[in-house]
């Protein structure tokens, strides 16, 4: 057997190895019963490794024949590779001893000979002990390393999978918020044409009644001089006797039709700067909210809003890859867009929130771990009825607050160092950090307690023009 087949004959296409209960697929390829579930667990789908194809979800039969043959073939192996290592090829004595300055196994007569003169030898069974010890500790940081391999590849998969998650999403997002804007559209077409068809409609009634009158009128008129004509056509006699009669007839009390101002559609005012006066109305259905959260760095408890402007506690944590952006421990997220100049200001809105954290954060911090103990933070926070700030490492500040906060405003003066809370709604200053700020920094918020949410509030925004000087 072992002569007429090599070791690649009886090798399993995925690990490489003999087979191990090899299974029959339907596209007539072998692999290893485990190698295969390993596979489709990680592919995600139950493709054939070797060519590609899709196969049923089904239980592939074991391939009995080439289990045989591997085990058949192994067996001649271990007898052909034992014979050979257990007989000394010089001496063809029994290998006993082991030669510790050579490394080699050697016979009774090997030991003796000028060759492994002054060399140290041990039993067999001693030295494989040692070595295979040796090779435990030596062979500990392959594994330790294929594990992290085989970590790393599962968190690229789940990635990978979560990449093709969130375009979905991202892309019914787009999809949603654009025919919003579709139907404002649509609705503000249907009432400019509404507005022009009930413009034309008056008018064009005012026509008609005023035609209907001019008609009434040509129509007396009319009448009054085919009667005059007529009396002309009479007897001498006759036309003299009604003549006084008829120069009356002439006397027209039909006053001539005013100019009509106005008649006309009054183009300008539906078509006149109509893109702007659109997009000026559509003031009403866009808002601006000057932080965004970015959803790469939730934390796997918490459920950021499809809008990226609130975040609360999830019902069940959910499945996120480990990313380096992500927080692993505490139930935290950032803003979307780093600052490292100017001044920017937001509104958070606190609500009854019971466990609540909001400030910046450097954008080099850690965000595995314990994210409070480090430096790199700056925020007030609430729990227990008591307010707090802190600077990390720093100690925390109780702050003298005596009525419980619904929101609350952060402003960050980049250049100056400054970062400033205070209560919009009572516009009562709370704190002000002071420091040299050296780098990005990104809004930082975490909430701990279901029920409730940390909500970013959008600010008014206006269109203006500016007029020629």
């Amino acid at each position: 057997m072992a002569a007429k087949f090599s070791e690649d004959d009886f090798s399993c296409p995925v690990c490489c190895e003999i087979f191990k209960d090899p299974v029959l697929l339907r596209c007539s390829h072998s692999v290893c019963k485990v190698c295969l579930q390993q596979f489709w667990r990680v592919k995600g789908s139950t493709d054939c490794p070797v060519c590609r194809r899709k196969l049923p979800m089904e239980k592939p039969p074991i391939n009995l024949a080439l289990k045989n043959l591997c085990e058949t073939f192994l067996q001649e192996s271990i007898q052909g590779s034992s014979v050979f290592e257990t007989v000394c090829s010089l001496h063809s004595e029994k290998l006993k001893l082991f030669c510790l300055d050579d490394h080699q196994p050697v016979c009774l007569v090997c030991r003796d000979s000028k060759k492994h003169t002054n060399h140290k030898f041990c039993p067999i069974d001693e030295a494989v002990t040692d070595c295979k010890e040796k090779l435990k500790t030596a062979l500990k940081p392959l594994q330790d390393k294929l594990k992290n391999l085989k970590d790393c590849k599962l968190n690229w998969s789940q990635t990978a999978e979560h990449i093709k998650i969130q375009a979905q999403h991202t892309e019914h997002q787009i999809k949603k918020e654009f025919e919003k804007l579709h139907k404002f559209l649509r609705d503000e077409e249907a009432a400019r044409i509404s507005a022009l068809r009930e413009e034309e409609e008056q008018k064009s009634q005012m026509m008609k009644e005023k035609i209907k009158k001019l008609n009434r009128d040509m129509s007396s008129l009319s009448n009054t001089i085919r009667t005059i004509e007529e009396e002309m056509k009479a007897e001498d006699i006759s036309f003299l006797q009604n003549h006084k009669a008829t120069v009356k007839k002439t006397l027209c009390t039909l006053q001539h039709p005013k100019e009509l101002s106005g008649a006309l559609i009054h183009v300008a005012k539906h078509l006149a700067n109509l893109k702007f006066r659109v997009w000026e109305k559509m003031q009403d259905i866009v808002h601006y909210t000057p932080v965004t959260l970015d959803p790469n760095t939730i934390n796997s408890k918490l459920r950021v809003s499809d809008d990226l402007t609130s975040v609360r506690v999830g019902d069940e944590e959910q499945k996120l890859p480990d990313n380096p952006e992500r927080f692993d421990e505490y139930c935290s997220i950032l803003g979307s867009e780093a600052f490292n100049s100017g001044t920017h200001c937001w509104d958070v809105e606190v609500g009854n929130s019971k466990d609540w954290y909001v400030g910046v954060m450097t954008e080099s911090a850690q965000r595995k771990g314990t994210v409070f103990s480090r430096s790199g933070v700056w925020y007030v926070w609430y729990y227990g009825d008591i307010y707090r700030a802190c600077a990390a490492p720093h100690e925390d500040i109780d702050l003298s607050i005596t009525q419980n906060l619904q929101r609350i405003r952060l402003k960050l003066d980049w250049e100056r160092g400054k970062l400033s809370f205070s209560d919009p709604l009572t516009n009562t200053h709370i704190h002000t950090f002071k420091h040299t700020f050296t780098e990005k920094l990104l809004p930082f918020f975490s909430i701990w307690y279901k029920d409730y949410d940390l909500k970013i509030l959008s600010v008014q925004c206006s269109i203006r023009v500016n007029h020629i000087s």
